[in-house]
């Protein structure tokens, strides 16, 4: 369920905003649309898998800052790279969000978002929801925002039951680079894309 959540919160997670609009409007919006590609009924058919996944890749490629994300993982280590390697990086870490998380964004099942409460604090922002399923059993949801030069509000971290998606993973990449060095994380990452294209 958690990793579903995730999902659910990377359909949101990655937008960037007019400054006007509030935060939580376009977390909405972005949220909206990759659940109505999901629940398309046309859309859900087999022979509609690319078309489908193409769709969700775009609804949320758009508005994801992907660098921003892949840097905070990467923390102190995101220093370290050249150029080359931060933009492989990039490219690898957004391919394991995309091809991880797909199939679990179209398990969605009818489940509410309630957007709870935004929090703005110069340029950073948070929103805070929950999910509610079938069951009435509740997660919640916190989407962390900041606004870039240009106006624009991006998000760069969901935090799903108090866990930060971006933390969780700068801990598991700090680990492999302190015990076998920053190649094995990209033999690692690289491996794994392929094994989910395979899929």
């Amino acid at each position: 369920m958690i990793k579903k959540l995730i999902l659910l919160s990377l359909a949101g997670l990655m937008l960037a905003a007019p400054a006007q609009a509030s935060v939580t409007d376009d977390v909405r919006k972005t949220v909206n649309e990759v659940i109505r590609i999901v629940s398309d009924k046309e859309m859900k058919k087999p022979s509609q898998e690319q078309k489908r996944r193409a769709a969700i890749k775009q609804a949320i490629g758009t508005v994801f800052d992907q660098q921003e994300m892949a840097r905070r993982s990467l923390g102190k280590h995101w220093n370290q790279r050249t150029p080359d390697e931060r933009r492989q990086f990039v490219e690898l870490f957004s391919g394991l969000l995309e091809n991880s998380y797909a199939d679990k964004i179209e398990s969605y099942n009818n489940e509410r978002i309630v957007y709870v409460k935004e929090v703005v604090d110069g340029d950073f922002a948070e929103v805070k929801s929950k999910v509610i399923t079938a069951k009435n059993e509740e997660y919640t949801l916190d989407y962390r925002a900041l606004k870039q030069s240009s106006g624009k509000w991006v998000v760069y971290d969901v935090v799903i039951e108090g866990v930060s998606l971006v933390s969780n993973y700068r801990t598991q990449f700090n680990k492999i680079i302190s015990a076998n060095g920053y190649a094995e994380l990209v033999k690692k990452l690289q491996s794994k894309s392929n094994e989910l294209k395979a899929r």
